[in-house]
């Protein structure tokens, strides 16, 4: 018997549902844990235990989950299902609406700049990473060249017995009231901190004085991003595979570490501070805010991750329920880090006889001074190091990974040549050595300063704004109903009447609400004692308006370059879905999206029953071969060779 082009048998049906030009997950699960590990990062564990216990501890949590269940999962699935139905990355999506493609390049903007200050975060983990192979942590003590006369340690080396040592001894072992008044009315400088400022960073004084570029973070930046490729070298066929390891050990380091901290002496206290309620905070508006950007920051929309992840699933892969796990999973590990982080800060105010909130730090003061000054007080304190650091590497770069496949994914679905999908590889390598060279300038004396201004303005309310405009584009522009159905074609089900009330209406106002505050509660940035310059914090804003001014711009672009005699005309026609919108297969392309004579898979369906008999003539093998090959969800039906 005869095959056809992709080898089924004529009169058989057959389903694909694998998209064998862009490529598909391996499994649901290498999906839903390369988006666990996009969601949960550095912020899940120095971002969340400082707003949880500056916003009134365990009050923080109402607001919290109030923003996840109405913003937070909402958001999550609605991208997911956006990126899952057109198989397109952050740009390709934009067919559904053509005037709105500057949302997907103010993704990438914002992905681009996230990329590049997030590895240089990642590089300084190794560094420390490095650093803690050794019997004795270099940070322990302050008898160290790059020490200064203000630096009192909690840990007294052997041999010294001087008034310093005693007072720092009198601490550890009892915190007597002189010691106490000694400690409160002179600057303590942690080893830590000195480590991190005068070694680490070697910082200069400000943030134009770039000074030299610190080669053992240099080499630790190369380092990071040749991992990156190298796991995203074949693309999610082999990021897939990594996530395995870097999305789940993670769990097992934070495990070990919750075990060791709530046996330490003073444990009770830090976790108490967690999780007691200040219910007078809860009646504060900046509470509601925090929680609201936190989830929003959190959960990784806007980004452009999302869509990117998700256009790599098969058609009918229930991403609902994808979603509501994934959603979930961040948060819960953003409260279970803050049972690790605060039983070592109240092992380590305890030692200091002082309360939480002067011990801990919000940011890379939390991560890489409060953390590795706690981490001197444990016995084998290097192997804890070890194990703290590496956990900080594996949820990094479980982020970094879909930051870089979405631009990847971008830039080959934009092009979209066949040369450029087989040669992929040399795009994400292209990408790879673009992003070690912008995160050069991080690696200098300066640099800090410059990764606090992206940090603060790169991502901050131009995400707010992103995900607001896709929102009124998808649910008013497009139009809610053909959104649900389209939705409903992909899952079998529409979308619970409770997403439906939430994109429509609650959802964006949330955002809204988040966009409001976040400029009624604008200040400028300082690092410690420094206080930015204007011109440092104008061209923060640049960076934020950045990824904003793509949307306008291309907005008219596209007006200017549709049809139509009058501006209404061209509005109107460059808002209308391109002919491409749609399923990407052929056999998913059913209904509305059934556009015959288009480019795509030969779809294979059953023979109806009058072409099932025994073929006896040459003319009637013509006419099913015509049947068969009618493609994209239509099935020709005439029964001449004209047809």
């Amino acid at each position: 018997m005869a095959l056809l082009a992709n080898g089924a048998v004529p009169g058989e049906p057959v389903k694909t549902d694998k998209n064998s030009r862009r490529g598909n997950w391996g499994n649901q699960i290498e999906f839903i844990l390369t988006s666990v590990g996009y969601a949960v990062g550095l912020g899940n564990v120095w971002r969340f235990p400082y707003l949880c216990y500056r916003n009134g501890g365990g009050a923080f949590m109402f607001p919290y989950f109030i923003m996840l269940v109405f913003c937070g999962i909402p958001l999550f699935f609605l991208e997911l299902s956006f990126g899952q139905f057109a198989s397109q990355g952050c740009l390709g999506v934009w067919r559904i609406s053509p005037m709105f493609k500057g949302v997907g390049y103010g993704m990438m903007v914002v992905s681009t700049y996230i990329g590049i200050y997030y590895n240089v975060v990642i590089c300084i983990a190794f560094y420390y990473f490095f650093s803690s192979m050794t019997n004795l942590l270099p940070w322990t003590y302050c008898n160290n060249p790059w020490n200064t006369p203000t630096c009192n340690g909690v840990v007294t080396p052997r041999g010294i017995n001087n008034t310093l040592a005693n007072v720092t001894r009198s601490l550890v072992t009892g915190a007597t009231e002189v010691a106490v008044e000694v400690v409160n009315k002179t600057k303590r400088t942690s080893p830590s901190e000195e480590y991190w400022k005068h070694y680490v960073l070697q910082i200069s004084d400000d943030i134009g004085n770039f000074g030299e570029v610190r080669l053992p973070i240099l080499g630790c930046l190369a380092v990071s991003w040749v991992v990156v490729f190298l796991c995203l070298i074949r693309g999610v066929k082999s990021s897939g595979k990594v996530v395995y390891f870097t999305a789940t050990f993670p769990y097992v380091v934070l495990t070990i570490l919750f075990i060791r901290g709530i046996t330490l002496e003073g444990a009770v206290t830090g976790i108490k501070y967690y999780l007691t309620p200040q219910w007078h905070k809860i009646l504060d508006a900046k509470v509601w805010g925090d929680a609201a950007s936190q989830i929003f920051y959190s959960l990784g929309c806007a980004w452009g991750g999302l869509i990117t992840m998700a256009s790599y699933n098969k058609f009918h892969n229930n991403c609902y329920r994808d979603s509501i796990i994934i959603s979930i999973t961040n948060c819960a590990t953003s409260v279970y880090a803050g049972f690790v982080i605060f039983s070592i800060l109240g092992f380590m105010a305890h030692h200091l006889n002082v309360d939480v909130s002067e011990v801990a730090d919000h940011g890379p003061g939390l991560a890489f001074v409060a953390y590795p000054e706690a981490l001197t007080l444990l016995p084998i304190s290097p192997l804890w190091s070890l194990l703290f650091f590496f956990m900080l590497i594996l949820l990094g770069l479980g982020t970094q990974f879909c930051l870089l496949e979405t631009l990847v994914t971008a830039i080959v679905d934009e092009i979209g040549t066949d040369w450029i999908v087989r040669n992929k590889t040399v795009v994400t390598g292209g990408v790879a050595i673009v992003g070690f060279l912008l995160g050069v300038p991080l690696t200098t004396q300066a640099g800090i300063y410059w990764l606090l201004l992206m940090d603060n303005y790169a991502a901050s309310f131009s995400l707010v704004i992103i995900s607001c405009i896709m929102c009124i584009c998808i649910m008013y522009v497009y139009g809610h109903k053909k959104y649900f159905k389209d939705v409903e074609m992909m899952l079998g089900f529409p979308p619970p009447i409770f997403f439906r009330v939430c994109w429509r209406f609650v959802s964006p106002i949330i955002i809204s609400f988040i966009l409001i505050f976040t400029v009624i509660q604008y200040k400028p940035i300082t690092y410690n004692d420094y206080v930015y310059p204007g011109w440092s914090l104008a061209i923060g804003f640049l960076m934020a308006m950045s990824s904003v001014i793509c949307i306008p711009i291309y907005a008219l672009y596209k007006i200017a370059k549709s049809e139509g005699t009058t501006f209404l005309e061209r509005l109107k026609n460059s808002c209308k879905p391109d002919v491409k919108w749609g399923p990407a297969l052929s056999e998913h392309r059913i209904g509305l999206y059934a556009t015959p004579g288009s480019e795509g898979e030969v779809e294979v369906r059953p023979l109806k029953e009058e072409l099932k008999e025994k073929e006896k003539e040459d003319e009637k093998r013509d006419e099913i071969s015509l049947t068969i090959q009618g493609s994209n969800g239509s099935t020709a039906h005439n029964t001449t060779p004209s047809a």
